[in-house]
C-alpha cells in the first residue's frame, strides 16, 4: 500500500473510530441505560454523569496500561534476569552497573547536563523573551530563535558538525583559531569540555522554547504593576527583577522542568556527534550499548532513567496544576 494511503487511512480510521466511540457511548448512556425520561429521569441523568467521564478516559487508560504500565512493569522485572533471561539474578545487573566505571561517567555526565542544559537555556530564553518585547521587530526575532525547534536532535547535530569540523574550511571555530595563526582543534575529543560543546546544541534547540513560554507568561503581568514601579523610580533593570521575574516564577519552573525531562532521556545529539566517545557518554547511549547483546543490563539502565526522571515529571506536572489556578 502506498505510504500516503496508508497514513490517510490510519488518520480517518483513528479520528473516526474515536468520534464514533463517543458518540455510541453518549447513546448508550442516554438512551438504553440511564434515560432521560420517565419518573426516574433526574436519578437517571446523574448516574450517566457519573459513569460518563469514566467511560470517555476508558480509551486512554486503557492504552496508557497497554502501552506504559505493562512496559514498565515487564521491563522492570526483566532487568531482575541474567543476559539471555533464563535465569532470575535478582539486582544483579543493578550491582554491575553501580560498579561499573562507564556507568558512573554517563551517570555523571547526566548529572552535568541536567544542571547545565535547563539553567542557560532557561536563563537565555527569559532573557532573549524580555528584550525582543521592546523591538518592533521582536516577532521576526523570535521566529529565527525559534527556528531550531522545528528541527530534530540529528538535523542539529549535522548542523553543528560542520561548526566543530576540525577543517578550517569547515568548521567555524577552527576557522577563527586559522585566522588566529593556531592549530586546528578537534573540540569533541577535549574530555570534559566536549561535554559542554555537545550541551549548546541542545541549547540552541530548546531556548526557543523557553523564549516562546516565557515571554507569553511576561505579557501575561498586569502592567498597573509595571507603572507603579516606575512612578516609585525603579529602573528598567530593577522592574525585570524584582517585579517580573518573581510573577513569572511558576512558569520559569515549568520550563526549567521540561527542559530537564528532555535532558534526561537525550540520545540522538551524542549518538550522532560522538557515538559516547571521548568520555561523552550519557545514559540513553550507555544503554544502547547493551540494547542488542543485554537486555537485563539494558532495561536496568532504563529504569535507572525512569526513576530519575519521574520525581521531575511530578513536579512539572504539580507546578503546571499551581499555573491553571
Amino acid at each position: 500500500m502506498n505510504p500516503v494511503f496508508q497514513g490517510l487511512l490510519t488518520i480517518l480510521i483513528g479520528v473516526g473510530g474515536i468520534f464514533a466511540y463517543f458518540v455510541l457511548s453518549n447513546m448508550l448512556l442516554d438512551k438504553v441505560l440511564f434515560p432521560a425520561k420517565g419518573p426516574n429521569a433526574s436519578r437517571n441523568i446523574n448516574r450517566a454523569n457519573l459513569i460518563r467521564p469514566w467511560l470517555f478516559l476508558a480509551p486512554t487508560i486503557i492504552a496508557l496500561s497497554l502501552y506504559l504500565v505493562y512496559p514498565v512493569i515487564g521491563s522492570f522485572i526483566r532487568s531482575l534476569y541474567n543476559r539471555s533471561g533464563d535465569q532470575f539474578i535478582g539486582f544483579g545487573n543493578y550491582s554491575s552497573l553501580i560498579a561499573s566505571p562507564d556507568f558512573r561517567t554517563a551517570f555523571m555526565n547526566n548529572v552535568l547536563w541536567a544542571l547545565f542544559v535547563p539553567a542557560v537555556s532557561t536563563f537565555l530564553g527569559l532573557v532573549i523573551a524580555q528584550l525582543t518585547d521592546k523591538l518592533s521587530w521582536g516577532n521576526i526575532a523570535k521566529s529565527i530563535i525559534f527556528m531550531p525547534m522545528a528541527i530534530s536532535f540529528v538535523g542539529a547535530s549535522l548542523i553543528w558538525k560542520f561548526v566543530y569540523a576540525i577543517d578550517p574550511n569547515l568548521g567555524i571555530i577552527n576557522a577563527i583559531r586559522a585566522s588566529m595563526g593556531l592549530n586546528p582543534l578537534d573540540v569533541l575529543q577535549l574530555a570534559f569540555w566536549n561535554n559542554f560543546f555537545l550541551m549548546a546544541i541542545l541549547i540552541w534547540v530548546q531556548t526557543g522554547f523557553a523564549m516562546v513560554i516565557l515571554s507569553a507568561a511576561l505579557r501575561g503581568i498586569p502592567e498597573e504593576t509595571i507603572e507603579a514601579a516606575v512612578i516609585d523610580g525603579a529602573n528598567p533593570f530593577q522592574i525585570f527583577m524584582k517585579i517580573q521575574v518573581p510573577q513569572v516564577t511558576g512558569t520559569i519552573v515549568v520550563v526549567w522542568t521540561t527542559t530537564t525531562i528532555l535532558v534526561l532521556k537525550v540520545f540522538d545529539i551524542v549518538y550522532a556527534m560522538t557515538g559516547g566517545n571521548f568520555n561523552t557518554q550519557i545514559l540513553p547511549s550507555y544503554m544502547m550499548q547493551f540494547m542488542f547483546r543485554d537486555d537485563g543490563r539494558a532495561t536496568a539502565v532504563a529504569i535507572v532513567i525512569m526513576l530519575i526522571v519521574t520525581p521531575v515529571m511530578i513536579q512539572n506536572i504539580i507546578q503546571a496544576r499551581k499555573e491553571m489556578r
